[in-house]
Formats: structure tokens, sequence, C-alpha cells
């Protein structure tokens, strides 16, 4: 198994904890919370599964169910520490963000896509998680807004084809990219860096 599935496992459980954080924060009883978590978890990696003709990796690997389950499970039992940790869900968003946004690239890649596309799509799995979580707490998703969210990953996921296309290993450029994703979203946020609206 190689260092792309472990990341996407782990951005599974992050995205997990944000999808049940938000339900959490809501007042949603635990079902809702783990429905929450699991379609936030699920969302974007099985929507860019479809568009690459494949069946989306969790119906068939309970590893992402297990990995979605502990997400739920620690957003539940520890959820004082985390909004300590992290006081709204713009840390594990920002993580969870990252992984998928360079686990979309790669795997686009591997199954033939364009640079182009293959960016697209990693951007697009990375945000549509947060975009279902949003609605389903009635709320305007993040990537609607005037925030830096989506230019976040795709700065990362340009970032992974260009450093793949260096010849850099697949482990530290994926370290590098998802960095890159995490810290310009954490760095808008804490500075409120926005982009400029139509019109200005």
């Amino acid at each position: 198994m190689n260092i792309i599935y472990y990341i996407d496992l782990l951005g599974t459980m992050v995205f997990a904890i944000s999808g049940a954080m938000a339900a959490n924060r809501s007042g949603i009883d635990i079902f809702g919370a783990t429905f929450t978590g699991f379609v936030t978890a699920i969302g974007g990696g099985s929507l860019r599964d479809v568009f690459l003709n494949l069946r989306p990796i969790w119906v068939g690997d309970s590893n992402y169910l297990v990995a979605i389950l502990i997400g739920v499970i620690i957003s539940v039992v520890a959820n004082k520490q985390l909004y300590r940790l992290a006081r709204t869900l713009t840390f594990f968003d920002a993580l969870g963000i990252g992984f998928f946004c360079v686990v979309g690239v790669q795997k686009s890649l591997t199954y033939e896509s364009s640079q182009t596309a293959a960016v697209i799509l990693g951007v697009f799995s990375a945000v549509m998680g947060g975009v279902i979580r949003d609605t389903l707490m009635n709320e305007t998703p993040l990537i609607f807004r005037k925030e830096i969210y989506a230019t976040a990953c795709l700065s990362g996921a340009i970032m992974y084809v260009v450093l793949g296309t260096w010849g850099v290993d697949t482990a530290t450029n994926a370290f590098i990219s998802t960095l890159t994703v995490s810290a310009i979203r954490l760095v808008a946020v804490k500075y409120e860096l926005s982009l400029p609206g139509i019109g200005g």
C-alpha cells in the first residue's frame, strides 16, 4: 500500500471529524452527526471516482468505513478538546482539503487523466465534501463565499503536478503539496484574506 492510500484514509478520517463537529455544533443527535461525518468524508472522493468511471473506493474497502467511524467517535468523545484545539472547523477542514486535493490529483493521473483534468479533479474532490457538509447544515458552502478556499486547493494541485514533473518522489511531493493547501487556507482565515468579488 502506498503513501497516497494512507493519506486518503487520513483525509477521510479528518473530514469525518469535520462533518461530525459541524453536526455537534448545530445540536444534532449522534445519528445525525454520524451521517454528516460519513457524507462529508466520502462525498468529494465518490464524485471524483464517478467522473473517472470507477466504483467509489469505500464500497470495496472497509478501511474507509473504519476511518469514518474513528473520526466520528473522536469528534463525539473529544468534542470540547477539539474545539479548544481549533475553535472552528477550520483546522480540520484545512487538513481535509489538503489531503483530498493531493489524493484526487494522484488518482486522476494514475487513471491517465491529463494534467489539467487531474488538477480540476483534485480541487473537486477536495471541496465537495465541505460543500455537502455545509449544505446539510443549511449554511452557504465556503466555496461560494469570498474566501480563499478552492484557490488554496488549486495552488496545491498545480504544485503536485509540477513537482511530479520535476521527479520529486511521491511521499515528499504529497507532504509539500498537502502542507501548501492547508497553510494557504489557514493563513487566509487568520488574516481574513479573500479574493475580490466580481466588479471589485
